[in-house]
């Protein structure tokens, strides 16, 4: 103890001492000066290039201790050599190097963090599109494969309501595979991926994909804890329903890479298909979640029968319409000042839930924050990029380690969960210096270069023995600015692309212009919470709700759209139809709009043939009380062996209905595993659309909810309506495709 209180007062004397050294980054709440890092009271220091020091002291009794010190355990010799002037930048980026070996686990897969073991789909390939696919190119391959099921799919790990397709961000996982193509140039590879990934998204065209406005349903990718980052009232049913910009960015991008595997592969007519409907998906991202007063994209789309934007700005989303080219470049230098910066960095969202404690609410997320770095140099934003810089090095220098992620409040690690040693926060701190100041950028047919050097961190700069297929490569970047005024192999100068055919050892020599980077602004802003959201009801033909402390005024909606502005917490219904209200602050910031509410013409239809006990042998947790709260006779039960079940309808009066299936499903717990029941609804033969039921709890099959909507045009008259099981409905599981059904309830919209 005597020792580390020795270090530590080094620390803060070296820290004192370094105030005089050229600032990079200054913050409201912290700065980065020469080789240390000042919070406040805290500061981390790094004495040499394998080690890092820290007064920090995290929030007091937090479950998690603090790391005070970072030393060099691992030996990282054959890894890439950082040669720099500033000393904590070199650490930060060996102890990336240091944490990922400790990540490699002795099957060669990577693991997750150092409080969460095994392969998880999203993080594993958001890692290796940061930088494992080029460090760890042979455990990136086994790893990914560990993701592959008996069915030859993507899986996507256990989530809300019993994963896929409540949750759909598993095509991240064909971004990250034909990244590690690009890294090795592995045809065997390029053969193993493509067929997964197609079998993957021709599912998903029938299940995930809304052939009404070319988007993709599902939860936003990684913000897997329901009330993080949706209202209260959303059943997961209602999340496979909703829109999430991020998710559907990784189907656009998933998309056009399988047009290029299949183009590579000589399939010119599928790769065609695939490409259009990248294109597709892509431009309904733009029309549908482009908000032209904020500079940004929405979240998400949310609601029942009548869909709805979520105007909050979610980083990860932001960043990748940037990188992925969803957004033009002019869009993507306006996303890059407006996406709001807390002091920390960019939020996983903003503004925060009130209600919601920290974690992927009001959290910084260094990976998330390495993609906005990412972003925001393509974009040629200079200060956002230093800021963003700034972001992953204060919380890995203070902290000594790679962490999950951070309160944005104050900086620290007293989150709901967090762990050490996190593979895409580490995976994010390599690519800043690999992807940005040193501009490596892979393609199938060699390396391009295009270095983005703040002038604050203008060096000469070099990365020896960095690997790449036959050859091993010596870089150095000398300079500052975003444009390259010499480039030389081995002496010779040349255009900044090396071919993929290159062996040997080379010498790459890169002097930037030293021209300032035009200038652009950051969106620095305090972190703020919006407006609790507002319960509503209908009584005595009003919408009424319960007041919301200081708000300005509450708007209305009818069937989404906003129709009256009001001080009170009452409104008559003019109509029929879809209400909800939506309470917004002085200042302007909106709540979630509360559950709709419908006063529109309904009937329920019972099945035939109900029972009132369970005999599945797909049944996962067995009842521990009799089931209750069916309406009718009973309920029907489904699972993979059932027949297709016909339900005559009759509907009085033609027009577009909505139509919702009664279920229970307790094969598992509201927000994991992954035994979400699925089925395929048809009207007169007809498909209409997917029916999902997700777990409501475990054993808990008294707990009757609705399916997501199915919307139908219907004829005056007589109807069958189907539901049946059909290939594309297997769930994750594969074993348990089970739920109980007690009803059909149709809703007229119009």
């Amino acid at each position: 103890m005597k020792i580390k209180n020795i270090l530590l007062t080094s620390a803060i004397a070296s820290c004192s001492f370094s105030l005089g050294a050229q600032e990079i980054v200054r913050t409201d709440a912290y700065v980065w000066k020469g080789d240390s890092i000042i919070q406040g009271e805290f500061c981390a220091y790094a004495p040499s290039e394998y080690e890092i020091v820290s007064s920090y002291h995290a929030q007091p009794h937090y479950f998690m201790p603090v790391e005070q010190t970072w030393k060099l355990k691992n030996d990282i010799s054959s890894y890439p050599k950082l040669k720099t002037s500033n000393t904590l930048h070199s650490a930060i980026f060996n102890m990336g190097l240091d944490e990922m070996v400790n990540a490699v686990e002795p099957d060669t897969t990577l693991r997750t963090g150092k409080e969460w073991a095994g392969v998880w789909t999203r993080d594993v390939s958001y890692s290796i599109i940061l930088s494992m696919a080029y460090m760890q190119p042979e455990a990136s391959m086994i790893s990914l494969k560990k993701k592959v099921n008996a069915n030859g799919r993507i899986i996507q790990d256990t989530g809300s309501g019993g994963a896929w397709p409540i949750s759909s961000d598993r095509m991240i996982w064909a971004v990250a595979a034909y990244e590690v193509y690009k890294v090795t140039g592995d045809k065997e590879w390029l053969k193993f991926i493509y067929p997964v990934i197609r079998n993957s998204f021709e599912d998903d065209f029938k299940t995930t994909h809304n052939k009404e406005t070319r988007l993709v349903k599902g939860e936003t990718s990684f913000i897997d804890w329901r009330e993080q980052s949706y209202p209260k009232w959303m059943q997961t049913a209602d999340i496979y329903n909703s829109e999430s910009l991020n998710t559907s960015i990784v189907h656009a991008e998933g998309l056009r890479i399988l047009s290029k595997i299949a183009d590579e592969m000589g399939d010119f007519n599928i790769a065609e298909k695939y490409k259009k409907a990248s294109e597709e998906i892509a431009s309904a991202i733009n029309k549908n979640f482009w908000m032209s007063d904020k500079g940004y994209y929405g979240m998400y789309t949310y609601g029942r029968e009548n869909m709805i934007l979520n105007p909050r700005a979610e980083t990860l989303g932001e960043s990748l319409a940037i990188i992925f080219d969803i957004a033009d470049p002019e869009r993507a230098k306006t996303i890059s000042q407006n996406n709001p910066t807390t002091p920390y960095g960019t939020a996983i969202f903003y503004p925060q839930i009130s209600d919601m404690p920290s974690y992927h609410n009001n959290a910084l997320w260094p990976f998330v924050a390495s993609y906005w770095t990412l972003a925001c140099a393509k974009a040629g934003n200079e200060q956002a990029t230093l800021q963003g810089i700034g972001s992953v090095f204060r919380p890995a220098a203070l902290f000594a380690t790679n962490k999950e992620n951070f309160n944005l409040d104050n900086g620290d690690i007293a989150t709901e969960l967090n762990s050490s040693n996190m593979l895409w926060s580490l995976s994010g701190n390599i690519a800043i210096t690999c992807r940005i100041l040193f501009g490596i950028n892979y393609e199938a047919d060699g390396l391009s270069f295009s270095p983005f050097v703040p002038k604050t961190l203008s060096d000469t700069r070099t990365l020896s023995n960095f690997k790449y297929r036959n050859a091993t490569l010596n870089i150095t970047v000398e300079g500052y600015g975003d444009r390259i005024k010499h480039f030389s192999l081995n002496g010779k100068e040349q255009k900044p692309f090396i071919p993929a055919d290159i062996s040997g050892e080379n010498d790459i020599h890169i002097i930037m212009d030293c021209e300032d980077i035009p200038a652009m602004k950051v969106n620095n802003v305090p972190n703020l919470k919006a407006p609790l959201t507002p319960i509503a009801w209908i009584e005595n033909d009003c919408l009424c709700w319960n007041p919301i402390e200081y708000i300005g005024h509450y708007e209305v909606l009818l069937n989404g759209k906003r129709i009256a502005k009001t001080n009170q917490t009452s409104y008559k219904l003019t109509s029929e139809g879809e209400w909800q209200v939506i309470g917004v602050s002085n200042e302007g910031v909106e709540s979630f709009a509360s559950e709709p509410r419908s006063n529109a013409e309904s009937f329920i239809i019972q099945f035939s043939d109900e029972k009132t006990s369970m005999k599945s042998e797909e049944i996962s947790y067995q009842p521990t009380q009799p089931i209750a709260g069916y309406m009718g006779e009973g309920f029907v039960e489904i699972d993979h062996a059932t027949d297709a079940i016909n339900i005559p309808i009759k509907v009085k009066k033609a027009g577009e209905y909505a139509i919702y299936i009664r279920y229970a499903n307790g094969n598992g717990p509201v927000n994991t595993e992954n035994k979400c029941a699925i089925r395929t609804i048809s009207v007169d033969r007809e498909k209409i659309g997917i029916a999902v039921m997700p777990h409501r709890g475990v054993a808990n099959w008294n707990d009757w909810g609705m399916t997501n909507a199915l919307k139908a045009n219907l004829s005056a008259g007589k109807h069958i309506l189907t539901i049946d099981y059909r290939p594309e409905n297997e769930n994750m599981n594969l074993s348990t495709n089970h739920a109980i059904i007690d009803c059909i309830k149709l809703v007229k919209i119009k």
